[in-house]
C-alpha cells in the first residue's frame, strides 16, 4: 500500500469553504460583498438589517435590476459572474464585484435565502441554500430587486464562529462597512438597522459633505477643506480636515477609487507627508478623498476582498495627491481659534484662503524687510537668513545656538515693522520705538496699525488682530522660522561644514557602525562626514557649523536611534527632518525668555515671511485666536 498521499480533486464544498475563509472573515465581510452587489445592480435604495452583530441574521434589500430566473443557480456557483467574460476584462473592471466567489462562499457557511424579481416579471423567484445544500428554486412574491438573508453565519464551521468578537464589536465592523459604501455613493438611499432599531436613515445626498455631516456632525464638517485637482486623466477630489483635527490612528482616512474603498500605503504616506509639520507627531490627519482614473491604469485583482489595488503609475498619483494637498494648505490661513471653556462660538476654526490683498501685502513686506530695514534687521527678516541674528557690535550673522540665552535678546534688530491693512504702505526705517528700556514683561509694541503686542508669562505674545486677539507661543513660532531656514539651506546644498583637526572617535557596536555607514550619503548632506575606524568605531571628521555648540557624538547617536526605530525603515527625508526638528528646537527662543518690544516686533514680522507660520515643526500650533465675538459673549455684551 502506497503510504504517500496522492493528488486528488477537492470537492465543491471544500473549495467553497476555502474561498469563504479568504473572503468571509466576519459578518461585516458578508455585508461588504452584498452591498457591492446591490451597488452593481444599480439600486437606488439599499437597506441593511443585522441581528446580534450579524452573527444571527444579515438581510440586504435593494431595488436594483434583480437576477434573471435562469441565472439563479449560477449565482451561488463558484466562479460564476455577470461582470467579466475574459482575462482582459480584469483591466477594465468598472464594478465593485467581479470574482464570482462571494455568494457561493456565503451560502456554503450559512443558512442562505435569496429572493429576486426583475422589472419585466410579474412574480419573483426564491432560492434557499442550507450550508451548501441547494434546494430547487421556487416562485415567490417580492418587489423588484433582490432580498438576501444570511442566518447563522459559520453554522457548519464552529471554529470560525468561536473567533467572532462580542456582538457590539461585530456590529461596529458592520457599521464601518456600511459607512464606507454610503460615503462612496452619497446619491443612494441607505438604511441600517440593528436588532430592529434604525441606526442610520440616509436619504440621497446632494454632495459628499452633506453625508459627512450626518456621520461626523457639523463640528468636523465645518473644518473640512475642499480639495480638487486633475492631471493626465487622474482626478482627485474630496475633503481634508484642518490640521487641528487629527486622530491617534489612520481610521479617519478614507480613500475611494472609482467608488471602491481601498487601502494603499503609498497614498497614505502622501497624505502624511502633506500634513508633515502641521499635526502633532504621533497623530494622523483626517481625509475623505476620491480618486477617479481609467480602469486600465489600475489592477483591482490583487486581493480577495478587493481592498488593495496596484496602480500602473503609483509615483505619479503619489505626487499629485501630495501636491494637491500642500498647494491648498499653502494658499490658506491655518490659524487655530481659541475656544473659551463652556462656550460655543460661531467663529469656527475654518481655514480661509488668502486674499489677493493679503498675498500682495506679504510680498511687499518681504521686499520692505530686505530693502528698508537697517542692515541687521534686514538680515534677520530676510527669507535667506531666518535662523540668524545680527550682532549689534559687528553686524555679523550670529547663530542663536551659540549665544547665552540671557544675552540672546541683544541680537534682535533695533526696530520692527508697523503693518498697515488697506494700502499695504509699510513703515520705513525711521519708525521709532518709544518704549523705555526698563519696560516690564508686559511691554507693548505695535503689530498692526493701532494694534499692540505684549509678552505674558515670558512665553507668549499677545497681539491684536483683525478678528480679535491672537496669542502666540514665542518658542513654537521661532522654531518654525528656524526650521524652514535650515531646511532650505540643506535642500540647496548650502550647509557649511567644519573639519575637525583631530577626528572624534565614536564607540559603537559593529551593527550600529554598519547602519550609519549605510546612510553616509545622507549624513554628508547634513554636514557630517564619518569614516570607518575598525569594526566597532567610527571617526567623525566634520560636522555642521550651525551645530558647533551641541554634543556632536550625541547627535550621531540620536540619528542612529532613529535609523533603528523598530517596525519601520526611516527614509532619507525622515532622517533629515528629525535632525532639523532638533536643531531648530535647540536654537529657538525658549519659553521663559523675556523679550524686548522690538524683539517681539521682529519675531511677529517673520511670521509673514514663511510658508507655514501656524504650526511648529512638531505640529503644535504657534498661535490661537480669541475672536471679538467670543470676548463679547464672555463679558455679556451680546444679548
Amino acid at each position: 500500500m502506497d503510504s504517500y498521499p496522492r493528488i486528488h480533486q477537492l470537492s465543491t464544498s471544500v473549495i467553497n469553504k476555502i474561498a469563504a475563509g479568504e473572503v468571509i472573515e466576519r459578518p461585516a465581510s458578508v455585508v461588504k460583498e452584498l452591498l457591492d452587489n446591490s451597488v452593481d445592480a444599480l439600486a437606488s435604495r439599499i437597506e441593511v438589517e443585522v441581528v446580534n452583530g450579524g452573527s444571527e441574521l444579515i438581510r440586504i434589500v435593494d431595488d436594483g435590476e434583480g437576477i434573471h430566473a435562469d441565472d439563479l443557480l449560477l449565482a451561488v456557483t463558484s466562479h460564476a459572474t455577470s461582470k467579466i467574460t475574459s482575462a482582459e476584462d480584469l483591466f477594465q473592471v468598472q464594478t465593485m464585484g467581479f470574482r464570482g466567489e462571494a455568494l457561493a462562499s456565503i451560502a456554503e457557511v450559512s443558512h442562505f435565502r435569496l429572493r429576486t424579481r426583475q422589472a419585466d416579471q410579474t412574480s419573483g423567484i426564491e432560492l434557499q441554500v442550507n450550508v451548501g445544500e441547494i434546494s430547487p428554486p421556487q416562485p415567490c412574491g417580492c418587489p423588484v430587486g433582490t432580498i438576501i438573508e444570511v442566518k447563522n453565519l459559520f453554522a457548519n464551521t464552529p471554529v470560525r464562529r468561536k473567533f467572532l468578537k462580542t456582538k457590539g464589536t461585530e456590529f461596529g465592523h458592520v457599521s464601518e462597512q456600511f459607512l464606507r459604501t454610503a460615503l462612496a455613493h452619497p446619491r443612494l438611499h441607505f438604511v441600517l438597522r440593528h436588532n430592529n432599531k434604525i441606526v442610520y436613515e440616509l436619504p440621497p445626498a446632494a454632495s459628499l459633505i452633506d453625508r459627512l455631516r450626518v456621520f461626523y456632525g457639523n463640528a468636523l464638517a465645518e473644518k473640512l477643506i475642499a480639495v480638487e485637482s486633475e492631471a493626465d486623466g487622474i482626478r482627485i477630489w474630496g475633503f481634508a480636515a484642518h490640521p487641528s483635527e487629527s486622530k491617534s490612528t489612520r481610521k479617519g482616512q478614507y480613500l475611494f477609487l472609482n467608488g471602491r474603498w481601498i487601502q494603499d500605503r503609498s497614498l497614505q504616506h502622501a497624505l502624511s507627508e502633506a500634513y508633515r509639520g502641521l499635526v502633532m507627531v504621533g497623530r494622523h490627519p483626517i481625509a475623505f478623498l476620491n480618486l477617479e482614473l481609467s480602469p486600465e491604469l489600475v489592477d483591482v485583482n490583487v486581493h480577495p476582498q478587493k481592498s488593495e489595488v496596484r496602480f500602473q503609475n503609483g509615483q505619479q498619483l503619489y505626487r499629485q495627491l501630495l501636491s494637491t494637498l500642500r498647494s491648498q494648505f499653502l494658499s490658506m490661513e491655518l490659524d487655530t481659534s481659541f475656544q473659551v471653556s463652556g462656550m460655543q462660538s460661531n467663529d469656527s476654526t475654518i481655514p480661509n484662503e488668502k486674499s489677493p490683498e493679503q498675498r500682495e501685502m506679504q510680498m511687499e513686506l518681504a521686499t520692505w524687510a530686505k530693502d528698508k530695514l537697517t542692515p541687521g534687521a534686514s538680515k534677520f527678516l530676510s527669507p535667506d537668513a531666518y535662523s540668524v541674528f545680527a550682532s549689534p557690535e559687528t553686524d555679523e550673522m550670529v547663530d542663536l545656538s551659540t549665544v547665552d540665552p540671557q544675552t540672546a535678546s541683544n541680537y534682535f534688530p533695533p526696530t520692527g515693522p508697523t503693518f498697515t491693512k488697506a494700502s499695504a504702505e509699510l513703515a520705513s526705517d525711521e519708525t521709532e520705538n518709544t518704549q523705555p528700556e526698563n519696560q516690564p514683561a508686559s511691554a507693548t509694541g505695535h503689530y498692526e496699525t493701532g494694534y499692540s503686542v505684549m509678552q505674558a508669562l515670558n512665553s507668549y505674545l499677545i497681539a491684536e488682530c483683525a478678528d480679535g486677539v491672537m496669542i502666540i507661543d514665542q518658542h513654537a513660532l521661532h522654531e518654525r522660522i528656524l526650521y524652514e531656514y535650515l531646511r532650505n539651506r540643506i535642500l540647496s546644498d548650502k550647509v557649511e561644514s567644519q573639519k575637525l583637526l583631530v577626528p572624534e572617535t565614536i564607540e559603537l557596536s559593529a551593527g550600529e557602525v554598519a547602519v550609519l555607514l549605510d546612510q553616509r550619503e545622507t549624513l554628508d548632506q547634513l554636514g557630517f562626514e564619518i569614516e570607518e575606524f575598525g569594526k566597532s568605531t567610527l571617526l567623525l571628521t566634520s560636522y555642521p557649523v550651525m551645530l558647533s555648540k551641541l554634543d556632536r557624538t550625541q547627535l550621531i547617536r540620536d540619528i542612529l536611534d532613529q535609523l533603528q526605530t523598530p517596525g519601520q525603515k526611516p527614509t532619507r527625508r525622515d532622517i533629515m527632518d528629525e535632525l532639523l526638528h532638533m536643531m531648530s528646537c535647540k536654537a529657538a527662543i525658549k519659553a521663559g525668555q523675556r523679550l524686548k518690544p522690538e524683539e517681539m516686533q521682529s519675531l511677529l514680522a517673520q511670521r509673514h515671511l514663511i510658508d507655514d507660520a501656524h504650526h511648529c515643526p512638531h505640529g503644535r500650533p504657534t498661535a490661537m485666536t480669541l475672536s471679538r465675538n467670543e470676548l463679547d459673549k464672555q463679558f455679556g455684551r451680546l444679548g
